[in-house]
């Protein structure tokens, strides 16, 4: 049913994002059964991409995205257990979302991601941001292990008031921290230019968050975002 209605309207279905607590040990046997149950119709829909990432809910307030020793040993133990799997008896793709909250969001944490597990990255530009990092840079740095790209922008002046503990990351969604493309501190053209110098043929997914106060409907977000894009990319 789902195909009939995808060709209907002329789209494609690139793949899907699976968000599990990766810093709790107990939930390994949980994350394959659905990932069993995932792939599977993934393939069907000839989707060629699976994403997973942490689950930010699960630490608690003023610990986010803080994994003692086990909690990492379990997050690497599942992500590569999940790899095996998806892309071993499927032949999917499957990509590490790091994500603002989470277990792996910042710099040092990404890098030793992907130095103790084979995983690649879908690589987001706001979440990278959101933190005062540069996206262009890292990658550029770790251009070898990105799979998937996230395209998101970050409001300047409400991310410092998250950099100056004035207000909470979850107050920051509200307030519109997660901008429209053409707004933000993120040099997006730069990011596509840097894509098809390198030949990137992987997925581009544009996310908008919308704020609390947003004075334009999820429509013409998209549609203004939609009409950024069409004008940078040749």
């Amino acid at each position: 049913m789902l195909t009939s209605e995808l060709d209907k309207r002329g789209l494609t279905m690139i793949g899907a994002t699976h968000v599990h607590t990766f810093g709790d040990a107990s939930t390994a046997n949980i994350l394959m059964e659905t990932l069993r149950e995932l792939a599977p119709l993934l393939v069907d829909l000839q989707a060629k991409h699976l994403v997973i990432m942490d689950e930010s809910n699960w630490y608690p307030a003023g610990k986010e995205g803080v994994l003692d020793v086990a909690g990492w040993r379990a997050l690497t133990s599942m992500v590569r257990d999940a790899q095996a799997l998806v892309e071993g008896e499927y032949g999917l793709k499957l990509s590490f979302h790091p994500h603002v909250g989470t277990g792996v969001e910042l710099e040092d944490q990404i890098d030793r991601l992907l130095a103790e597990t084979n995983i690649d990255l879908c690589f987001d530009t706001g979440h990278h941001a959101f933190w005062g990092q540069d996206p262009l840079a890292y990658m550029q740095k770790v251009w070898g292990r990105i799979a998937y790209m996230h395209l998101k922008n970050v409001n300047g002046a409400v991310r410092q008031l998250v950099l100056d503990g004035e207000v909470t990351v979850a107050q920051s969604y509200g307030e519109g921290v997660m901008c429209p493309l053409p707004d933000g501190v993120v040099d997006i053209q730069a990011v596509m230019r840097f894509l098809a110098a390198k030949g990137y043929d992987g997925p581009v997914v544009v996310e908008q968050d919308v704020a609390a106060d947003a004075t334009e409907t999820p429509l013409q977000l998209a549609a203004r975002n939609l009409a950024y894009m069409n004008a940078i990319v040749p």
